[in-house]
């Protein structure tokens, strides 16, 4: 519920009549808190900074009445509103953030429940086994994005991002292609993935390395892929890199008197042990031998 819907929203749910409950910007949630027994159903509260309808003072008071059941966020420096497109004041983060939180009570309580990973890996698959753009599109809701932040290549909207991946990716990856997982976090309803990418530059890689010939040379560089789902389908694709340590091991840029790295970046991952700190102009010698400049 909004304003006072999410206020009576919250009223059934301390009276066990549902089985959970989301308020945006309630008012008088204090009185309602306070009517909550043992039996009460877990809620998620969602406020605004400055919301003229309940101000910081009125949040303060809720705050006092917060049980392990209900999670309570304010979202900062915005305004009553915040989560409806179209409105002064809507703010895209927060209302993703908060929609996010929403979605984890509901899931947990209600369902459904979907393996997300599972979906994700099978995306992965056919975009860089089966390497078939059709097939990948069928696993994403009707309007995705896709975004390659380092280089802004990607597409928004089916039709935009099948082009995308038909003419600049499924076919432009080196044989060699290789992903190293190095950690995976799974939440209501997305995936974040850190990974290793490696390859041979043995072709032209529109959507990674636009432009650029072919070098011959080896890359391992340092990923992390943020995947939003709605449902059991991909909505939205942001994926991350070293951009500037893959240019070094090209030889596209010359890495001297750069703060830039080249592979080690990538192989710290997979070793902790391996000198930190090497780019560092000035030492403390009483830092561990590790983290100082090797020579």
């Amino acid at each position: 519920g909004y304003g006072l819907g999410g206020t009576l929203a919250a009223q059934l749910a301390a009276h066990a009549h549902v089985d959970c409950a989301v308020a945006y910007c309630a008012p008088g949630m204090e009185d309602v808190l306070a009517q909550g027994g043992e039996n009460a159903a877990p809620m998620v509260v969602h406020y605004a900074e400055w919301d003229g309808f309940v101000p910081p003072a009125a949040v303060a008071r809720v705050k006092q009445h917060v049980s392990v059941d209900v999670e309570l966020y304010v979202y900062q420096g915005v305004r009553h509103g915040f989560f409806r497109e179209g409105s002064p004041a809507w703010h895209r983060p927060s209302m993703m953030t908060a929609h996010t939180r929403t979605l984890a009570l509901l899931k947990r309580v209600m369902g459904p429940r979907y393996d997300l990973a599972a979906l994700w890996d099978k995306h992965t698959e056919l975009e860089f086994a089966a390497r078939d753009a059709d097939a990948t599109m069928k696993t994403m809701v009707a309007h995705p994005y896709v975004n390659s932040v380092p280089v802004m290549t990607g597409g928004v909207g089916a039709e935009y991002l099948h082009r995308f991946y038909e003419n600049h990716f499924v076919h432009a990856n080196p044989k060699d292609t290789k992903m190293t997982l190095l950690s995976r976090t799974v939440g209501a309803d997305r995936v974040v993935d850190e990974f290793i990418f490696s390859f041979t530059h043995d072709i032209e890689m529109d959507w990674m390395l636009p432009g650029i010939p072919p070098t011959g040379k080896y890359v391992e560089a340092a990923f992390v892929a943020v995947v939003n789902f709605r449902g059991d389908k991909l909505y939205h694709e942001h994926i991350y890199w070293d951009q500037a340590a893959v240019l070094v091991q090209l030889g596209l840029i010359d890495r001297k008197g750069l703060p830039v790295t080249g592979a080690e970046a990538a192989r710290k991952l997979l070793d902790e042990t391996l000198p930190s700190n090497t780019l560092m102009e000035k030492w403390d010698e009483s830092a561990p031998s590790n983290n100082r400049k090797a020579g």
